[in-house]
């Protein structure tokens, strides 16, 4: 896993380079959305709590993002309750900008794994697909696929916007490996060489 982390930062760094020396589409600023918090557990399982993988998570892409060159907005930094309504607006504030919303998955089916991207919007699905294709190289995930979804968090906000579902809290292997901040690290990488590969 270490070997992996360095290739990855490797592949960041080219990305980074290689989007400076090409045309950039219009966005700086990447809305970074921890799914779920305070109250709203979101997923959970064996006292893993899918609210604080989405946090930490989204702290290490925003510190990946912010190494790239980027802008970043949190629409939670801390374990708080924040409304959808609430999430969206806040990514509405922002000009030139792109919405990543990162969750973690679960099932009555405790087989049921993998990891998958959610868009909406046709200006989104590049994004989606970029995002999960960075994904599942890098984690060796079963593809579950880029799908439309009618979320509110990406019907509501005005940006490419995309959601992601790294892995089920329910499917107990896919739980172990989400509890190493190894794996979160290369989930956090993973999506953040898909939006630079979305802006070059």
């Amino acid at each position: 896993m270490h070997s992996k982390r360095s290739s990855l930062l490797f592949g960041i760094l080219a990305a980074i380079f290689l989007a400076g020396s090409g045309q950039l589409m219009a966005f700086q600023t990447v809305i970074i959305d921890p799914g779920h918090g305070g109250n709203d557990l979101g997923a959970a399982d064996s006292y893993v709590y899918e609210k604080h993988i989405n946090l930490d998570v989204s702290r290490r892409l925003e510190r990946s993002l912010k190494e790239a060159g980027f802008k970043t907005v949190m629409t939670r930094s801390k374990d708080e309750f924040i409304a959808l309504s609430e999430r969206s607006s806040t990514a509405n504030r922002y000009r030139n900008a792109i919405f990543v919303s990162v969750h973690f998955n679960s099932s009555y089916r405790v087989a049921a794994l993998g990891i998958e991207t959610f868009y909406r919007t046709a200006e989104s699905e590049k994004l989606a697909q970029l995002v999960q294709k960075e994904l599942i190289k890098n984690i060796g995930a079963t593809d579950r696929g880029v799908k439309t979804a009618n979320f509110a968090v990406l019907r509501n906000t005005k940006h490419p916007a995309v959601l992601v579902e790294g892995g089920f809290v329910s499917n107990k292997d896919e739980r172990s490996a989400m509890t190493d901040p190894l794996y979160r690290q290369v989930v956090a990488d993973s999506i953040a060489r898909g939006v630079i590969a979305f802006r070059r």
